[in-house]
């Protein structure tokens, strides 16, 4: 495992940098803030930027940064929704330190459809969310995926930072690189025939904007969604597009149904599982690295499993056209 365990001497420094922006600002989408985080990142400890350099350069597909205190009485209760609003944030603190790291991979950016544009989302237990396949639900297996897979503005990794895991639950992670594969079924994996439909999550029953937000995109993808290839980059080492349990193939087309199958078998066949402890930062490579989550039982009382959530891109000008503007960290 790519796991550095921070030492006295540089957890100190880091929350020195945390402590320079908490005293300057107190939300963590002030446009100020997203400008200096970048500029500040690069005076985080070595061994920080030589791991995450690591993983954006060589690819190695996952890691956490671990070694963060984390006091669960000064953070309050888990949130019982991701759209309760207190402000300033408790844990802000943390959220700030989330931003200082992506800033060494790319540019966070948030969703319209998703948490209500929110740029660092709670990924908690919701009460009546409990057998959904969600971030929030509990009881049921959430299936191996890529992050949005649906979008071609998707991300190119997500953090997870963890506040509380007292249920130990599992986060799961399986490598693109790790699979074998016969040359037939990646030859049909990096063609267009796939479709992948947008997850519960950007859909309006999950969000709370009243109106406010336009799903017409979602819902266009929902009615007529693009073909897509599963693989695509290089036959030797494939990046990965997938979220099994939101695709299709056409009725007539066995072959990519048959290759699907074995690329969902052979990922199941080598899932790794951790369990994320408070103080844990774990950096996935979105383009070679599926996730999911384990199930476990909510207690719904305060104390449930408490992670944030956010996504990088490594170009942020891609998504110029589904930006409202150049400055925008939100994705329509």
């Amino acid at each position: 495992m790519n796991r550095l365990q921070l030492d006295e001497a540089e957890l100190q420094s880091v929350d020195s940098l945390v402590q320079r922006l908490t005293d300057r600002f107190d939300r963590i989408d002030d446009p100020e803030l997203l400008a200096e985080t970048p500029l500040i990142a690069h005076e985080l400890p070595l061994r920080i930027r030589r791991l995450l350099h690591r993983l954006h350069r060589e690819e190695i597909g996952w890691c956490i940064i671990g070694g963060h205190p984390v006091d669960d009485s000064a953070i309050g209760p888990t949130p019982a929704h991701w759209n309760s609003n207190r402000h300033p944030s408790p844990v802000l603190s943390y959220e700030i330190l989330l931003l200082l790291y992506t800033s060494l991979l790319g540019a966070p950016f948030g969703w319209a459809t998703q948490q209500d544009g929110r740029l660092v989302h709670d990924v908690m237990p919701i009460k009546g969310n409990e057998k959904k396949q969600l971030g929030t639900g509990s009881e049921m297996l959430l299936t191996w995926h890529t992050e949005d897979a649906f979008h071609p503005y998707r991300g190119d990794y997500v953090v997870l930072a963890c506040l509380r895991n007292p249920q130990t639950a599992g986060t799961t992670m399986g490598r693109v690189d790790d699979l074998e594969l016969d040359r037939e079924d990646v030859d049909i994996l990096f063609q267009q025939r796939f479709v992948i439909l947008p997850d519960e999550s950007h859909r309006p029953q999950h969000n709370s904007t009243d109106g406010a937000t336009d799903f017409g995109s979602i819902e266009s993808m929902l009615a007529q969604p693009p073909a897509v290839a599963v693989l695509f980059g290089g036959k030797d080492e494939p990046y990965i597009r997938a979220d099994p349990y939101f695709m299709q193939v056409r009725p007539d087309d066995e072959p990519a149904e048959c290759a699907l199958r074995h690329l969902t078998a052979e990922m199941d066949a080598r899932m790794q599982e951790v369990a994320l402890a408070p103080g844990d930062y774990c950096f996935i490579d979105n383009f070679k690295v599926v996730h999911g989550r384990k199930p476990f039982t909510a207690r719904f009382d305060g104390t449930d499993r408490w992670l944030k959530r956010v996504c990088i891109t490594r170009d942020l000008r891609k998504s110029r056209d589904a930006r409202a503007h150049s400055t925008s960290f939100t994705i329509r």
